[in-house]
């Protein structure tokens, strides 16, 4: 069997901000909705083993389904209009559910007689839909509607010692609606109160052939309901005088048979708004199925508790509290517990997900982690051996290859957030190893530089030796840590043995945010030094792993859109959003002492993306205004001046030019536009234009969708080629060899080497391709690298690491050799 062309190397995603979007299967995988996606991760591995792709909004809500021998079946996941069934292994969509109106909240199934479903649904439409899946389609069978209420959530069940299937409904009424099912059409039976606010989740539990109903709501409380069959409560008549619980009793008419329910426990101990409870999945054991009465409940206060009943007295207390203590974030959106009990799992209001796990004591484990907004533009290092990345979550994030002890192959973790802005981030380059600059939807260009905190762990987790790394990096008066006030967007550098006290707030105009007083601007948030030699948690990439602003950049009049550093590391371009010519001028910054040293006016409309070329002679602008422009670096000062520029009226793309690059060899240049065409031009034959018409020296190509990003592969292809990977609005990467020809026609000297699959691809718009600057794999060791050299042939990989709308990062490991 041949090797596959392009392999997933890592996923970068995290759960999108709704409450019943992630689940635990008994399998041992998490499912969760990542934007229109839904991300399959393994928390052994510590990867995403699969990405389910589909969905045209965003997934709301997903849920494993089992039978009762434990064994997960089949995926159901739900966004608006639609639910879709995914099979083990395969992973293929089977059929889609259109009924609702509004967008699906919570989902819930049980398994039928001859391998049927029965599926419930809850959606902002008001109403509660039931469907029958029969193995082929999947028909609406009964509809409830409450009017001008909503349904948060639904479970499903079995009533006790019967097959008749039992519907809970927990909503902004404060109560829970049970319905079950009569004459092969669901009614309802009783309404449960006692809530004093909108009830957020509600789950099953079968405990001794008894239902036990867990319910949580934004009073704070939990509620625990259980459900007897009548006939097994029979009491004497001493047991009768005795004070118990009230009862309510409903009966169904096919079985004449009375089910009673009783409140059993109110749970008081979170601080805020309960979200979330989930009880530990059941087990096997000699045949039989087995319920551990262990209940988990998220809250809006940071905190999972995990609630026990006392033996002997039978008391639901708390056993354990997990969470987060200060930082300026918002709570837990839901929960979810490992098959075995010993992981526990809470997802954010930011979509972070935070896992702990218990050996002799619970303790916060490693976990994947993920922008919560589109990924805007990303950089390898010149080393090529971690990832930056900006999106518009406000946040910058590094990402580095982590080979355990116990593992062959290396996984990619967040161990950095070098900045959380107070706006969305738009842009970013790399000057040096640990220095970057970034661009957000403000007028000011920010500098970045890594602390000495941050070198020491990243030595210790990918395995580079401290002194290499400090001999790449400005040691000379190199801060500890960095921290950040809470009003404010500069981070400060914090030196050791600096107290935040002796940080110095900035002033009104530096800072734009209205406040005089430090008392009245903020609070400090304190920076902890510590010594890592595993990924952080996420409480500690928010606090601790900032890095310090060095240097801000004034002089664009508008939001910031892209940025670019030449090879050298000496100069910076960057363009800001521009809707006139004066404002579209490409500002040239010196790296050493960040002075502005040029403007470069040429373009109408904002310039989308800028690329110097490998030898820093030559920076290409293509812009919204359908042109691209060539300038030349004049010696021996840098200063660059218009080499050559298309016009309207020589322009060869007909609609915004969205990316471009240059090959490694420094001969060619490539844009790519929304009008679907990428073309490759040489710059030497550019000198000279011949009448006006500038004319590229490849046929153009047609790859049928808006080209959103295009980039060069740095490694040469043997026979003079090319390799180029090409991002299309679809989401879709597609691999392409150019091979000049003397009289290029019909696309002959392009040939298609391979694309991403549906699983691979991203599910919106590709936002930024950057090829890894060196050959072989990242985290692999000298050997497959070639021992660092930029064009050793010894590996048959190289790796291409893209950005997508769709909130991910994706790292692919390209086989050369297939190419």
């Amino acid at each position: 069997m041949a090797a596959p062309i392009i392999e997933t190397c890592h996923v970068a995603c995290c759960a999108n901000r709704t409450p019943n979007v992630l689940s635990w299967g008994r399998g041992g995988l998490i499912a969760y909705g990542t934007c229109n996606s839904v991300a399959l991760y393994d928390p052994q591995e510590k990867c995403v083993v699969a990405v389910l792709n589909g969905h045209t909004g965003r997934v709301n809500t997903v849920q494993w389904v089992h039978r009762e021998d434990c064994v997960s079946l089949i995926l159901v996941l739900s966004k608006a209009y639609v639910l879709f069934l995914c099979p083990l292994p395969q992973f293929k969509q089977y059929v889609e559910c259109v009924g609702h109106t509004g967008p699906v909240c919570a989902v819930d199934a049980i398994h039928l007689d001859n391998n049927k479903l029965l599926i419930a649904s809850t959606a902002s439409d008001s109403t509660v839909k039931l469907w029958l899946y029969t193995g082929s389609k999947a028909e609406c069978t009964h509809t409830i509607s409450f009017g001008s209420g909503f349904m948060m959530d639904v479970s499903l069940a079995w009533l006790p010692g019967s097959r008749v299937p039992i519907l809970a409904c927990g909503g902004d009424d404060c109560r829970i609606h049970l319905y079950a099912q009569c004459n092969g059409q669901f009614r309802k039976v009783l309404s449960l109160q006692g809530h004093e606010d909108w009830i957020r989740g509600v789950e099953w539990a079968c405990v001794d052939g008894d239902l036990l109903l867990a319910s949580c709501a934004q009073d704070c409380l939990i509620r625990v309901w259980r459900l007897v069959a009548k006939s097994r409560t029979k009491r004497n008549a001493q047991e009768e005088r005795t004070i118990r619980m009230s009862e309510d009793v409903f009966t169904l008419t096919q079985n004449g048979e009375q089910t009673a329910v009783t409140l059993e426990s109110v749970l008081a101990g979170h601080e805020n708004k309960v979200y979330g409870v989930h009880w530990q999945p059941p087990v096997i054991k000699g045949g039989d199925q087995h319920q551990s009465l262990s209940l988990l409940s998220a809250s809006m206060d940071k905190t999972m508790i995990l609630w026990a009943q006392e033996e002997g007295s039978g008391v639901w207390v708390e056993q354990v509290r997990v969470g987060e203590v200060g930082g300026n974030t918002l709570g837990f959106y839901g929960c979810q517990m490992s098959p075995d009990g010993s992981m526990i799992l809470a997802h954010a209001f930011h979509g972070a997900l935070h896992l702990w796990t218990q050996s002799h004591e619970w303790s916060p484990g490693v976990v994947i982690s993920g922008h919560f907004n589109a990924v805007q533009d990303l950089s390898w290092d010149p080393e090529g051996e971690f990832i930056l990345s900006v999106g518009s979550d406000q946040t910058t994030r590094l990402l580095t290859p982590w080979k355990r002890m116990d593992q062959t192959q290396p996984t990619w973790h967040e161990i950095s957030r070098p900045q959380i802005h107070g706006y969305d981030m738009q842009c970013l380059a790399m000057v040096g190893r640990f220095q970057y600059v970034s661009g957000a939807d403000e007028k000011v260009l920010r500098v970045f530089r890594a602390p000495r905190n941050f070198v020491e762990n990243f030595a210790n987790i990918s395995g580079t030796p401290l002194a290499k790394l400090l001999a790449s990096s400005d040691t000379v008066d190199q801060p500890e840590g960095a921290s950040t006030p809470a009003l404010g967007l500069s981070n400060k550098a914090v030196f050791q043995g600096t107290a935040p006290s002796d940080l110095t707030p900035k002033t009104n105009e530096e800072e734009g945010t209205g406040f005089n007083s430090v008392s009245d601007r903020y609070q400090e948030s304190y920076f902890h030094p510590l010594t890592l030699n595993e990924p952080p948690p996420e409480d500690h990439l928010l606090q601790n792993t900032l890095w310090p602003e060095v240097q801000k950049l004034y002089g664009h009049g508008f939001e910031m859109f892209c940025l670019a550093s030449d090879s050298g590391r000496t100069v910076v371009a960057s363009a800001c959003k521009a809707s006139k010519a004066e404002h579209a001028a490409v500002l040239l910054w010196s790296s050493t002492s960040w002075r502005q040293l040029q403007a470069l006016p040429c373009h109408s409309l904002t310039v989308t993306q800028m690329a110097f070329s490998p030898n820093g002679l030559f920076l290409l602008a293509v812009s919204r205004d359908r042109t691209w422009s060539l300038w030349k670096r004049d010696d021996p000062a840098p200063h660059f001046s218009l080499y050559t520029s298309t016009r309207k009226d020589t322009a060869v793309h007909t609609r915004i030019i969205w990316s471009c690059d240059w090959s490694a060899d420094n001969k060619y240049f490539v844009t790519s536009s929304r009008d679907k065409k990428v073309i490759i031009l040489h710059q030497q034959d550019l000198s000279v234009v011949s009448r006006g018409i500038i004319r590229p020296c490849s046929s153009i190509l047609d790859v049928g969708d808006s080209a959103t990003a295009v980039s060069f592969c740095p490694i040469l292809c043997p026979g003079n080629s090319y390799l180029l990977a090409v991002g299309l609005e679809s989401g879709q990467v597609l691999l392409y060899k150019w091979e000049l020809s003397e009289e290029p026609a019909g696309a002959s000297d392009w040939t298609r080497y391979g694309e991403t699959d549906s699983s691979q691809s991203h599910s919106l718009t590709v936002k930024r391709l950057r090829w890894r600057p060196r050959v072989g794999r990242a985290g692999q060791g000298g050997e497959e690298e070639g021992e660092g050299s930029i064009t050793a042939a010894g590996s048959s990989w190289v790796q291409l690491a893209s950005a997508g709308a769709d909130h991910s990062v994706k790292i692919f490991n390209i086989n050369r050799l297939a190419v």
